[in-house]
């Protein structure tokens, strides 16, 4: 629960502070590092650290959760109970958020935890306070300043001896289905810098370090082996996974890329990444796909920038890369792909404009008007931290401390998909931050357009000493568009969108915007912004689908967009929340929360699309709009508590239970000019999608370990012959999950959770 004196009065001058285009305002303290993000609503901003020595406590030990309040700037901390080190993580259908695994428990110094389960791990630190985290499932309801925080409702569910993956998984990827079930992918068990060891003769299990299986929250039955992930081996950690319009999901990892089907576990060969230029962690290129809109009907292209092409051999094993890596420049290469082209065709990269410097740990943040923003990397190395190479031999020698990279970027850039190749990268008018942003750093989009960007820690534990020190510094960012002094002020946004179905309509008043009401109408998209979950330069689940709309304009200069639901295929667009923006001209409204889809982990309904009325124009009709220099410092659209169901999971029985009941009395960031922006031509017919509302894509069709992981510490965990079994779950029931027998658990009824036998609150 929150600490009731925990509230930081700091950052209130900077909230109203003017916001210069293409500047970076700092934005409060975090109190921990935010090595994870994701927006929980319009008003705050959940963050995740590692279990960690952060000077902030909460209920007696370091904290490493905490929450970021837009309108303030202030953070809050907020207990959690397992270490959720390099953890995954994505949303779930009713705007809940799920993370998954971590590392185990450890204690100062990243020193295994002071109680160790049969196989040496930690299972439990008393200095630090945190508990295992390779299987936790954590839940989080996103709340409000109208909610009662210090409820059970808005605080992390995190028992894995209720609620557990069948696996240990460390660095994992998720990626959400139509359905809204999650698959989880791969990882590490026991791990370090790369996921193999050198020799690499077991590169399926890697005597016991390795994960190659998937499986699904909630589950679809026992974890089972991707072959993908033994090919990969190495270099595939966080694979880059992206849902596809038939259903087939995306995966790329190494240098290699497949389309997998979750229904067969069949893979599906795609071309290898040109050049041998890594893009997953630790060379951690930016990767994100392009705008989905009606101008491409929708077309899922996957971008990948920057990244490394380091040799094989430099990459070294569990302990430490072979090379001193931080010598070893970054890529500038861009390849796009369409792993699923309309036309037929076989899937091929394509090369992309070289971005303007090389980065690894680079983010691309996907904003309203369809361009791509990257923030933050390095010029140099990888991600990753060590105490050694194996050409430096001990961390006396390092020369940026447990840094493997070096020359942090600090002038972001932007890329423009729409623009002629050779000419989309830009960085015209965008300044430099003053804070490195290098390894377990984040970025997310924010509703009033912003980004947020905080982290930085290449550190096995809290350092601010160190030349690359821990980070608690926040930014804002704020792109091109932040120099418009008129920005649109629609109203009528829905609270909840479907897959097909009748049209709604937005009005926008002619105080939105100056000029012309016709060639504004005309220049206005409606777009849905999905920032994901947001760690390692990655956010898992981000998405940008623009709506079908047409427009009527009245005489006295507002008109009405009539706009198309979201396309009825829930593959575009997986059930769960997402910011609508209105674009006028490039220059986005404030964000509104919504909710796609039906809020549950189900079939999601398919509608036939509604034609949209033809649009109407009138020659006399101006807007009206006038300077504002008021900061506008929060979105107007507020979210109340989102209520909905979400299936329960999977049920940890074992030693980690033991644990939970032993210590169950501790806890609790001036453009030059303006960038072209995103706009696309509207139509007011159902383009790319048939009249029954079903999408015209078709459907395409136990070893020891051998190295020594001392360099990176903590890396031992449970071991993989640990029985955790599978359970039953009931899709009817909010959260809850039938464990042979046992009786029902609701991880958000304070009534029925975490307690022991003798009603303590676990």
């Amino acid at each position: 629960m929150f600490s009731p004196s925990l509230w930081l009065a700091l950052g209130l001058v900077t909230v109203v502070a003017a916001q210069k285009s293409g500047s970076f305002v700092q934005a409060g303290n975090t109190q921990v590092s935010a090595m994870m993000m994701f927006l929980g609503n319009t008003e705050k901003v959940y963050i995740l650290d590692k279990a960690e020595g952060n000077a902030a406590q909460i209920n007696g030990h370091s904290a490493w959760g905490a929450v970021w309040d837009f309108n303030t700037h202030q953070t809050q901390l907020m207990d959690v109970l397992t270490n959720t080190f390099c953890a995954s993580g994505m949303h779930l259908p009713n705007g809940s958020y799920v993370t998954f695994g971590g590392n185990g428990a450890i204690g100062p110094g990243g020193n295994i935890g002071s109680v160790k389960n049969n196989a040496g791990s930690g299972a439990y630190d008393a200095t630090y306070q945190d508990y295992d985290g390779t299987k936790a499932i954590r839940i989080l309801n996103p709340c409000t300043d109208g909610d009662d925080f210090s409820s059970s409702q808005c605080q992390w569910f995190d028992n894995a001896t209720i609620l557990s993956m069948q696996k240990q998984r460390w660095y994992s990827a998720a990626e959400a289905l139509a359905d809204g079930t999650i698959a989880i992918i791969g990882g590490f068990v026991n791990g370090g810098y790369v996921n193999r060891n050198i020799p690499n003769t077991d590169p399926a299990y890697e005597g016991g370090a390795a994960e190659p299986t998937y499986e699904f929250y909630p589950s679809r039955g026992d974890a089972t082996v991707m072959q993908f992930m033994i090919t990969t081996s190495g270099l595939n950690s966080y694979a880059h996974t992206y849902l596809m319009p038939s259903g087939k999901m995306f995966i790329q990892a190494n240098i290699s890329t497949i389309l997998w089907d979750p229904d067969t576990n069949a893979e599906t060969a795609l071309p290898n990444m040109p050049g041998n230029v890594a893009r997953v962690y630790p060379a951690s290129g930016a990767v994100a796909m392009l705008p989905l809109t009606p101008a491409n009907n929708w077309t899922t292209t996957i971008l990948f920038c920057g990244g490394s092409d380091m040799p094989d051999e430099y990459w070294g094993n569990y302990s430490y890369p072979n090379y001193n890596t931080w010598t070893y420049p970054a890529s500038t290469d861009c390849q796009r792909i369409t792993p699923e082209p309309q036309d037929g065709s076989s899937p091929v990269y394509v090369q992309d404009d070289d971005m303007l410097q090389g980065r690894t740990m680079g983010q691309f943040i996907i904003l309203p008007d369809g361009t791509l923003l990257v923030v933050n990397g390095a010029l140099n190395g990888t991600a990753g931290y060590a105490t050694a190479t194996g050409q430096t031999s001990s961390y006396a020698r390092m020369p940026y401390g447990m840094s493997l990279a070096s020359g942090p970027v600090e002038t972001p850039a932007i890329y423009n998909p729409n623009l002629p190749s050779g000419s989309r990268w830009s960085n015209a008018g965008l300044e430099s931050s003053t804070i490195p942003r290098l390894y377990h750093s984040s970025a997310i989009l924010l509703p009033d357009a912003s980004v947020l960007i905080a982290g930085s820690n290449p550190n096995v534990d809290v350092n601010t000493s160190t030349i690359f020190p821990t980070t608690y510094q926040a930014e804002i960012f704020y792109p091109p568009y932040f120099s418009a002094s008129v920005r649109p002020k629609p109203t009528g946004m829905p609270a909840q969108l479907t897959y097909g179905g009748s049209y709604f309509n937005i009005t926008v008043p002619s105080t939105s915007y100056t000029g012309q009401t016709n060639a504004a109408a005309a220049n206005t998209t409606v777009v849905l912004a999905r920032g994901g979950f947001t760690t390692h330069a990655m956010n898992m689940g981000q998405r940008f689908l623009q709506l079908n709309n047409t427009y009527t304009v009245n005489n006295d200069g507002s008109y009405m967009l009539h706009v198309s639901q979201v396309p009825p295929n829930a593959n575009l667009l997986t059930p769960g929340p997402c910011l609508m923006f209105v674009v006028i001209n490039g220059i986005p409204s404030n964000g509104t929360m919504v909710v796609v889809g039906s809020g549950q982990i189900e079939t999601q309904q398919l509608n036939s699309v509604s034609d949209l009325p033809p649009s109407a124009q009138d020659a006399a009709a101006q807007g009206s709009g006038q300077s504002n220099n008021q900061a506008s410092s929060g979105s107007s659209s507020k979210t109340g508590t989102i209520v909905g169901a979400v299936v329960g999971v999977v049920v940890a029985i074992g030693i980690l239970g033991a644990l939970f009941g032993v210590y169950a009395a501790r806890r609790r960031r001036a453009a030059s000019r303006q960038h072209p922006s995103a706009s696309y031509a509207m139509g007011a017919t159902r383009a790319g999608f048939g009249a029954s509302g079903a999408a015209s894509l078709s459907r395409h069709n136990d070893d020891a370990r051998n190295s020594n992981s001392s360099a990176f510490v903590p890396l031992q965990q449970d071991s993989p012959s640990m029985t955790w079994n599978a359970s039953t779950v009931s899709l009817q029931s909010p959260y809850r999950d039938n464990y042979e027998g046992q009786p029902h658990y609701d991880p958000y009824n304070s009534d029925a959770i975490g307690r022991n036998s003798s009603g303590q609150r676990l």
